[in-house]
């Protein structure tokens, strides 16, 4: 369950979020006051507790009140997850704490590094080494949580010269960084998302995450992906929950798929659960595809399940904006990196490998 307060905040706020309207400064600070950015993380560390698991219930619960928040909670956790997977700990020692307290916000920056892992797309960001770091040339298209008051982003680095890939954490302020304005986005426009330019940007070795980023990778995928498994969970539920309210008025016909739809959405949420456990989407990632893809149809069809048993009232700008904002939500689901399109070329070019 969420703090009262945060829920109460996020459902206030919610369509301001979505459309911009609300100073998304003030989403990192909301969600760090509730103690959610600690949750699964260890209490040696600064956590409360808990597993992964329990970070992704978190992250759906702030996803059924406002994908935009839920957003920017994944951006900072996904970030968080690096730190702690990395053997730079005096990186994670200076960082973490201000991390967890949302003075600092962490950007994942890795979509496009994901996507290279798969073959899918080269590395944007290339270096030349210097003796004390880099020097960055390179474009991150797509980056959210760069809150303009102070970030750090995760960042795959192709080598000019060549050699293994790597992955730096890059602050804000540096000379050559440029943020651009918002991107304008259909929806989830308070979630401080953008595009960094990088030109002849100096980062030091101290900022170092990983020096290889093919091993780095595809440790933190399950949690890179898993994490952002809980926009799809806590958008269906609440998409089924007002399918059950409108069954009340004269909508029963819907009772039999709501319940099936609820079904098949919790066996998916716990086979997610017990993969991220057990460890088994380290060496089977094509398994955690796979439940990325059924939680993204599950969102898909939970949304019209509820235009259907709310009918016309959907339509009207009085009763149906929340609607109108889970529709846009739901729209964003499939195409967040990666794309459910991605990953299904990826499932078919495993299987292909299998074959051959």
């Amino acid at each position: 369950m969420l703090d009262h307060a945060l829920s109460q905040w996020l459902d206030t706020h919610a369509q301001a979020l979505d459309l911009g309207q609300c100073d998304p400064q003030q989403v990192l600070s909301q969600l760090a006051t509730a103690q959610v950015l600690r949750v699964g993380i260890d209490e040696g560390q600064g956590g409360s507790g808990g597993d992964l698991a329990d970070a992704v219930e978190t992250l759906a619960s702030v996803a059924s009140h406002s994908l935009a928040a839920a957003f920017v909670f994944w951006g900072q956790r996904a970030f968080i997850e690096y730190l702690l997977h990395s053997p730079n700990a005096s990186l994670r020692e200076r960082l973490l704490p201000t991390l967890l307290s949302g003075e600092l916000a962490g950007a994942t920056g890795l979509s496009n590094a994901m996507k290279y892992l798969s073959g899918i797309e080269s590395l944007q960001v290339s270096a030349r080494p210097q003796a004390d770091g880099w020097r960055l040339n390179g474009r991150l298209h797509w980056v959210t949580n760069l809150r303009k008051s102070g970030f750090v982003v995760a960042a795959a680095i192709e080598l000019e010269e060549g050699g293994a890939p790597f992955i730096l954490a890059i602050p804000d302020g540096l000379a050559g960084l440029q943020r651009s304005d918002d991107l304008q986005l259909m929806g989830l426009q308070s979630s401080n998302t953008a595009a960094l330019d990088l030109h002849q940007v100096e980062v030091g070795r101290e900022w170092l995450l990983h020096d290889d980023a093919r091993s780095f990778l595809p440790a933190v995928r399950p949690a890179f992906l898993g994490l952002q498994c809980g926009l799809a969970i806590g958008l269906a539920r609440c998409a089924l929950d007002e399918v059950q309210r409108h069954l009340q008025v004269g909508r029963s016909i819907l009772a039999e798929p709501l319940q099936a739809q609820r079904q098949q959405l919790e066996q998916a949420v716990e086979e997610l659960k017990s993969g991220l456990l057990d460890g088994r989407f380290l060496t089977q990632p094509g398994a955690l595809f796979r439940v990325r893809i059924a939680l993204a149809e599950s969102a898909a069809s939970a949304v019209q399940l509820e235009l259907q048993a709310s009918g016309g009232k959907a339509y009207l700008s009085e009763h149906g904006s929340g609607f109108a904002r889970r529709w846009r939500e739901s729209a964003f689901v499939p195409i967040v990196t990666p794309s459910l399109v991605q990953l299904r070329a990826e499932l078919q070019r495993q299987a292909r490998d299998a074959a051959a």
